[in-house]
């Protein structure tokens, strides 16, 4: 079978495990004995996270595997007394969702833990595992508070007793974000391990670490400093208006690393492993435009285990200054047994050396330069253990590749930048016969915009075709060259070119059921034209289906980062698009870039890291994997979504040289190696353009220097702005001047239900037909490579049968469902209810008489924000038979009926789901009719 779900869950597995980062491993306490005692505190041992909240963690699974389920399937032997002292506290306590969307806590309360039940513990046991989890996610960031980024009151109570009673302690985290840590060194716990938030089998692979069947292997892709304030964008970060960008480039181990490595406790690329390993052979050679780093990584120790090698550049600092260092390069050995060794090789494009001048300080502006002087090379396993491995001298500048200036500010700021105060004799530096060099912080002024993006557009406008009316020609008939894209887009008529920019959604009923949006073909003129319906879906952690169909939970975006195994995140993504071409979406709205710019972003999990070669590294792997069957992924949030509060509002100032280095780099990566051909703008404004009408964003950098030829679509009900104005939901005609070619989304396309202004602004003139017709050949030419194209055409593969034989995962829940005997009138639930996030109620009917039913309902929205879609899916059995949607404006009783299959005499079962809470159902009924 072709899409197996147990091989998919074993890679699932393997991944989440391969991701787990190992912190402290004090005496070896790790891993843990077959067969030994072991008391498991925090109720997060029960309330496993498989992901963070909101569309990048909106999957219905099958089943969760949680850390509690792993290990009371394991060989050890749990304490009993503590497990049901905690069973009966929750009793009391359950689980907090909170109310509405994004107000999930971001921790559950703890139980306090009585002193004698921890010390009874003690000597009964032969280790202890603590749990703590985190949430955080879409419209929900951190806070630098208890329960957030720092632990609670009675978290620190649970660590101080746990870790002082017991000999062998062990903390696991998780959560989806790194969170403080000084706690490590006030209560010393043997052990400590980022498990992150590992997907549906995420306990599994905490269960393969901690018996030792798997050694850990993740390293960090963020750096963990001692406090948050350390961080330097602490300082400009959950604004209501604008984050100044002011540490510029200087983000992450970048910062650290050049001005405050005393304030490191955790370095990037940091993890422990259960074996030791020697790299040896360190070199660095030039190689075409570029260098090769070469060593030979041997298995020292007992067990067997994976080592990932690192290559950072040490560049001069020149006229424009430079971090201390810069990852340049990663790789991994596959599974060592001891004794055994691996020769890795890790190719340097010269382009990964340069630095962007957008100044002209080095007298080449707008330029990626190399500046003459020595560029030495350190291999190592993290940030701070590199050894010095060669260097390159450059005699003379050189100019990498010659841009021009786009995306600049237009409000001055300073950012800093180094300033060499003193030279100090160090280990790594006299190796290779040379200091190393400290530096503090100056500041300069940012470059400002010189180039008004407008100008640009307007000296570059595409030709205009008039509308010639529809001459016969289909879609087809390009891909076969009877006729241009040009000609067939000349059949449209203003109105039609107008509809094909306007993606529908949320569950929209002319794509797969609970899915994101459709777009492309949404009328019948366009279907007509043989333009078909594109489905897409989130998200970055699995299909999002809001109309209960299962989907599989992938391990966080985080989690797969710290793997460092490109390899093995390729392979996990073939999985999901075989899972996505069976539930017939062309396109997963994933993987999220966006930088880790500060700890405190809810949507972190959904990203990778501190570090742009590692993002746009490993989000290339998924789109390679996904792009094996024939769908793809929309790569997101193009950019600076670096905050949840405020997304839609709050301006990223910031210069062009952090965007080009830091901020656009990963998305670049997953354009030119990943072969990305989707790209979702983000809800926020850049230098005071938002990104979705962003010309220079979107047509000078991504389409015109990077070579990308795809579609770019809003996030969902996104603002475009005329720079100086505000951003609306209805400034709609600079987004296409910008290429950003599909508005995500509307109820109805024809109609114009968000009221947008294309047609008013083409018919005065600041939007041609031209432009619209460009985007539109945008969406067709995507649409011609999608599996929806292919049915369109009648092209049934041998890989679709395949799938169609593949049943769906069965939802174990059904079994619990309520018995109603029906007579041919009964009321099943008289009282008014309200469905959380993603919670389903299962009747199962027994009808006294066979014949047809109908279902009736009441339902209505408790929700203030009218933007918010609800969708109510009603299942007989295993099909869906309806989903009744409603907007967060309907706040009066809507009247709904159902027709469902023939009852037989053996009966049915009902299921309803909703995805989104605050939907309220009363009254439902199920009569004869």
């Amino acid at each position: 079978m072709i899409l197996d779900m147990k091989k998919y869950a074993q890679t699932a597995r393997k991944a989440a495990a391969e991701g787990i980062v190992m912190l402290q491993n004090n005496g070896g306490v790790l891993p843990l004995k077959e067969g030994a005692k072991i008391a498991v505190f925090g109720r997060n041992q029960y309330n496993y996270y498989k992901s963070g909240t909101g569309s990048g963690g909106l999957v219905n699974t099958a089943y969760v595997v949680g850390i509690r389920d792993a290990l009371e399937k394991s060989s050890f032997i749990l304490d009993e007394e503590v497990g049901k002292t905690y069973e009966e506290w929750l009793k009391g306590h359950p689980y907090d969702k909170g109310k509405g969307w994004g107000n999930e806590p971001w921790v559950q309360e703890e139980m306090p833990l009585p002193d004698e039940l921890v010390f009874k513990a003690a000597k009964e046991s032969d280790a202890a595992i603590v749990v703590i989890g985190r949430s955080a996610g879409e419209d929900h960031d951190n806070e630098a508070k208890p329960g957030s980024y720092l632990l609670t009151e009675l978290e620190e109570q649970m660590m101080e007793k746990v870790c002082h009673a017991f000999e062998k302690s062990i903390v696991l985290l998780n959560v989806g974000n790194i969170i403080d840590m000084k706690w490590v060194e006030k209560y010393s716990p043997s052990a400590v391990l980022y498990v992150w938030q590992g997907g549906q089998e995420g306990g599994n692979s905490v269960l393969d670490v901690l018996c030792g069947a798997v050694s850990p292997s993740g390293r960090l892709t963020d750096t963990i400093a001692y406090d948050i304030e350390d961080y330097p964008s602490t300082k400009n970060f959950g604004s209501e208006t604008e984050n100044c960008y002011a540490e510029d480039i200087y983000v992450g181990y970048r910062y650290f690393e050049t001005f405050a490595k005393d304030r490191v406790m955790y370095p990037f690329g940091y993890g422990l492993s259960y074996t030791t390993f020697d790299c040896k052979n360190k070199k660095i050679e030039e190689k075409d435009n570029g260098l090769m780093a070469h060593c030979t990584v041997t298995n020292t120790g007992t067990a067997a285990g994976k080592e990932t090698i690192m290559v950072f550049c040490e560049p001069p600092q020149g006229k424009m200054g430079k971090p201390a260092r810069v990852l340049v390069g990663f790789a991994k050995t596959g599974e060592l047994l001891p004794g055994e060794k691996e020769e890795l090789s890790v190719w340097i494009p010269q382009y990964h050396l340069a630095s962007y001048d957008d100044s002209g300080i080095t007298g080449y502006r707008s330029c990626y330069v190399l500046e003459a002087g020595e560029y030495k090379f350190w291999i190592g396993t993290d940030v701070r253990s590199g050894e010095y491995a060669g260097s390159v001298h450059y005699k003379d500048l050189i100019v990498a590749e010659r841009l021009e200036e786009a995306l600049a500010p237009t409000k001055a700021f300073c950012r800093i930048r180094p300033e060499r105060v003193e030279m100090t004799a160090g280990k790594t530096g006299a190796e290779c016969g040379e200091a190393t060099v400290d530096y503090r912080i100056a500041r300069e002024d940012a470059p400002l915009r010189t180039v008004n993006p407008m100008e640009r557009r307007n000296q570059n406008l595409p030709e205009t075709a008039s509308c010639k009316g529809n001459m016969g020609y289909r879609l087809p008939d390009v891909e076969s060259g009877v006729v241009s894209m040009e000609e067939f887009l000349s059949q449209l008529s203003d109105e039609e070119l107008v509809w094909l920019t306007r993606g529908e959604g949320m569950n929209s009923p002319k794509t797969t059921p609970g899915t994101g949006g459709a777009f492309g073909g949404v009328t019948e003129e366009l279907l007509g034209y043989g333009i078909p319906i594109g489905c897409c879906s989130d998200g970055p952690s699995g299909i999002r289906l809001d109309c209960g169909n299962l989907a599989f939970s992938m391990p966080n975006g985080t989690c797969l980062a710290c793997t460092f195994n490109e390899q093995l995140c390729e392979e996990l993504y073939q999985w999901e698009g075989l899972e996505l071409r069976k539930n017939k979406v062309d396109n997963l709205l994933g993987p999220g870039l966006n930088i880790h710019r500060n700890p405190l972003n809810g949507r972190n999990f959904e990203y990778f890291s501190e570090d742009p070669l590692v993002s746009g590294k490993i989000a290339a792997a998924q789109l390679k994997g996904l792009r094996r069957y024939g769908v793809m992924g929309t790569i997101k949030h193009f950019a600076c979504n670096s905050q949840e509060a405020h997304r839609n509002t709050v301006n990223a100032l910031v210069s062009e040289r952090a965007l080009r280095e830091l901020y656009l780099k990963g998305f670049e990566i997953a354009v030119k190696e990943g072969g990305a051909d989707s790209v979702m703008s983000s809800y926020n404004p850049v230098n005071g353009i938002w990104t979705s009408s962003n010309y220079d964003l979107l047509t000078t950098v991504l389409r015109k220097e990077w070579g990308f030829s795809g579609i770019v679509m809003t996030d969902w009900w996104a603002k475009g702005n005329e720079e100086g104005e505000e951003g609306n939901r209805q400034n709609m005609a600079p987004m296409i001047r910008a290429q950003n070619d599909l508005y995500m989304v509307a109820t109805d396309a024809k109609t114009n239900s968000n009221k947008d202004n294309l047609m008013e602004k083409l018919k005065e003139g600041s939007l041609t037909r031209g432009e619209l017709a460009r985007s539109a050949g945008n969406i067709c030419r995507y649409l011609m490579t999608t599996p929806s194209y292919l049915r369109m055409k009648g092209e049934e593969t041998e890989l679709d049968r395949e799938l169609e034989q593949c049943p769906p995962p069965e939802d174990e829940m059904m079994h619990q469902a309520k018995e109603i005997e029906v007579n041919p009138q009964a009321e099943i639930m008289p009282e008014e209810i309200r469905l959380g996030d993603g919670e389903r109620s299962y009747f199962r009917i027994l009808a006294k008489e066979k014949g047809d039913y109908k279902l009736e309902m009441h339902c209505r929205s408790a929700m203030d924000n009218d933007v918010v879609q609800f969708a109510l899916a009603v299942w007989q059995d295993d099909q869906l038979i309806q989903v009744l949607s409603l907007t967060g404006a309907d706040h009066n009783w809507t009247r709904f009926e159902v027709d469902l299959h023939p009852i037989t005499g053996g009966g049915c079962g009902l299921k309803f789901f909703s995805r989104q809470s605050g939907m309220e159902i009363r009254d439902i009924k199920i009569y004869l009719q």
